[in-house]
């Protein structure tokens, strides 16, 4: 539990490096998979593991890192334009098309509180988002359909990584996402160029803080959550998870003095309870 806790904690964190670095949002996404790539990489060839796969796998992984890819550099310019705290709130939607998925096309068993949580996720988010749409700016607009968007690749990606490491038993799931990584950052780099970004790093403080990045979100973060799911109920695990997206807000009223109104907090407490019944499998 302390460790799901503390590393549910650690990638909530995220967005607040997204927003504090002076690099481009494909800059960051591209310094996070290369970090946190290099470092697991380095700590799975020193326990003596193996780190490459199989052809099969090593496409399924490639598949997975594009889906990655295209998240990551949807959700960073989300964050740059409503804020870390909303857009990590509308990325964890993905329990909802992965419920849907599920249950249309991988034949899960229908649930109650999957039923529920549909319509109650959409009605937590119309608080949220649709009272003050008309006054807000086109780039917030724009945020919150990237961070919707960014919960549709972020599907994509986890669907793609069940299936490798569905047909894959007993592999190292950290290999996996070294290689995951390492596959993204390949990718992102040209986008940055095409982008118009550089991926020259500014600052001492900025090659800190990406470093930083790397480590806490794609290393240490992702690791201390892999080890405890075998080790806890599924809902309770739902449930702790929970702690980013409501930690990630936190964040950004305490850092970057983000304003709530009265039906922005129902509305994240209403969405938040219907992303755990849509997880609570």
């Amino acid at each position: 539990m302390l460790r799901l806790m503390i590393g549910a904690a650690m990638i909530s964190f995220s967005g607040v490096f997204v927003k504090l670095v002076s690099v481009g949002p494909t800059t960051s996404a591209f310094y996070r998979c290369l970090v946190g790539g290099v470092v697991l990489a380095v700590l799975i060839i020193a326990k003596g593991e193996r780190l490459l796969r199989s052809g099969k796998a090593m496409l399924g992984l490639f598949i997975a890192a594009v889906f990655f890819t295209l998240d990551l550099g949807v959700w960073h310019q989300s964050i740059l334009y409503i804020g870390p705290g909303m857009s990590t709130l509308l990325a964890n939607s993905q329990v909802f098309i992965l419920g849907f998925i599920g249950l249309v096309f991988l034949g899960d068993r229908f649930r109650w509180e999957f039923a529920i949580s549909i319509p109650m996720g959409f009605a937590g988010l119309a608080l949220m988002i649709l009272p003050d749409w008309s006054a807000q700016t086109d780039s917030y607009h724009v945020g919150i359909a990237l961070a919707l968007l960014t919960a549709v690749f972020y599907s994509g990606y986890l669907l793609s990584l069940r299936r490798v490491r569905h047909k894959s038993v007993g592999e190292s799931a950290s290999a996996d996402l070294a290689l995951v990584s390492l596959f993204s950052a390949a990718l992102l780099a040209p986008a940055v160029l095409t982008t118009g970004e550089s991926l020259a790093v500014p600052s001492l403080t900025d090659a800190g803080l990406l470093a930083a990045y790397g480590v806490v979100s794609q290393v240490v973060g992702w690791v201390l959550i892999s080890s405890s799911l075998g080790r806890m109920p599924a809902s309770r695990v739902g449930l702790v998870l929970l702690l980013q997206p409501l930690l990630a807000f936190v964040w950004d009223v305490l850092f970057f003095g983000r304003g709530l109104t009265i039906l922005e907090v129902a509305g994240g407490l209403v969405t938040l309870t219907a992303i755990y019944l849509g997880a609570r499998r």
